[in-house]
């Protein structure tokens, strides 16, 4: 059993820590709202007053955070992460960045004897409370392996990708089909619904059709009503969106499709609805079509 931390501690990283604990593994965790962390330290998580306390106390240290600048907040400063790493030590970041972000981060890791992985996830809280979260790796091959163990004991699929950034480019490859996806099945769902069919007919339909991906056949039915806690929120989605038209922009890879839905989002950030889960891209396109939900 191993001696973890985890920093970050929102809807999916409260659940990995909680697969963690299932799994006989001693956790020590951090996040800025310690209320959100107290059914999880009821369940024997430890807890630590700060970024750099659980790098400290861990051999290997887990983080999950919104964006880049979540990050560097956490990393840096006297108190961050970085602080309390040391020679052998591991970080393991889950977090969805900017690919050089990380590289930059794993470089300062580095600098302290320890060793650092990127390692994002693909999947929603249902497929993590299932089993079924698939995990990409970049960083170290070596590294890799010492933490492969720890990551099957949060998802059954865990892929080597290669060097450090490269598996968040792969995590925004994943990423940018979601809201793409989205998009399609509410234009579909709204065909449907215009011709004179019950949107719950037609929800039913294309998420047991062809084109229903496990995301669809998730996220589909959030058409009918929203999750009371966002799962991914617009937001959340947008900077994954963004990060997707830049390593676009510096390949030379064109992404028209992931524009368009980009663009929807802005739409729903507009009408208030950053923080819903991003299927209420639908609402964005039913006002569109002159339907009120």
């Amino acid at each position: 059993m191993a001696n973890l931390g985890f920093v970050g501690l929102g809807v999916m990283g409260r659940q990995m820590v909680n697969r963690l604990l299932g799994k006989g593994h001693t956790v020590t965790g951090y996040n800025r709202t310690r209320a959100k962390a107290q059914w999880l330290i009821d369940k024997g998580m430890k807890w630590a007053d700060s970024p750099r306390a659980v790098a400290s106390t861990a051999d290997v240290t887990f983080a999950m955070v919104t964006n880049s600048a979540a990050i560097t907040s956490v990393t840096e400063g006297p108190d961050g992460l970085l602080a309390g790493l040391s020679k052998g030590k591991i970080f393991v970041d889950i977090s969805t960045v900017s690919p050089s972000v990380s590289r930059a981060l794993a470089a300062k890791v580095r600098e302290k004897g320890a060793d650092m992985v990127d390692s994002p996830v693909s999947g929603s809280v249902i497929t993590l409370q299932e089993g079924k979260l698939s995990v990409m790796v970049g960083g170290r091959r070596e590294t890799f392996e010492r933490v492969k163990p720890l990551l099957l004991d949060i998802g059954p699929k865990v892929t080597y990708v290669g060097d450090n950034g490269l598996a968040l480019a792969m995590k925004i490859a994943v990423n940018l089909s979601l809201a793409v996806q989205m998009m399609a099945f509410s234009e579909g769902v709204l065909l449907a619904e215009k011709s004179g069919i019950a949107r719950e007919t037609a929800v039913d339909v294309l998420t047991h059709s062809a084109v229903a991906s496990p995301m669809i056949q998730y996220r589909g039915p959030f058409v009918l009503q929203q999750p009371e806690e966002a799962w991914f929120d617009v937001n959340m989605m947008q900077k994954d969106m963004l990060l997707a038209m830049e390593l676009g922009r510096q390949l030379d890879v064109p992404l028209p499709t992931t524009a368009v839905s980009n663009e929807f989002l802005t739409a729903a950030r507009g009408m208030g609805m950053a923080k819903l889960d991003f299927a209420v891209v639908f609402d964005v396109l039913a006002r569109m079509s002159g339907i009120s939900k």
